[in-house]
């Protein structure tokens, strides 16, 4: 499925349709270039999905942890400055990925032969002439 976003409201359609294409799927994993905006998505995913908290990127913590007005637990990762795979297995990174919650995963070419085969990969493009971005899931 393609999606074009022109404005911030668009994107709250989009992860509606992101979400409710996949209802049985749990982990994301969101590719994009710096500044493309993985986050600003995650977090109209993260409000589609009823997370009242203040969503923001964990770049420095590596995961922030949400929960949905439901108390379900939802896993925002960002392994952007992960330096190897031993950090990964340091955090646990199974006891994520196969918990049954949500996880959404910015900069997951860092693991990509740790994601499970379920993931959904959710790319992100931005035409910097008019500020619109592409949604391919």
């Amino acid at each position: 499925m393609k999606i074009i976003s022109r404005t911030e409201s668009d994107l709250g359609n989009a992860a509606e349709k992101l979400i409710n294409a996949y209802p049985d799927r749990k982990i994301f994993a969101f590719y994009g270039e710096m500044g493309v905006g993985k986050t600003t998505f995650i977090k109209a995913i993260c409000k589609h999905l009823g997370v009242e908290d203040i969503v923001s990127s964990p770049t420095f913590a590596i995961i922030n942890e949400y929960l949905t007005s439901d108390n379900e637990q939802i896993f925002h990762f960002d392994f952007y400055r992960l330096k190897n795979a031993g950090e990964l297995f340091d955090i646990g990174y199974e006891d994520y990925f196969y918990s049954n919650s949500y996880c959404l995963i910015e900069w997951p070419e860092k693991i990509e032969e740790f994601l499970p085969e379920e993931t959904i990969r959710v790319d992100i493009n931005v035409d910097r002439e008019d500020n619109t971005r592409l949604i391919t899931f």
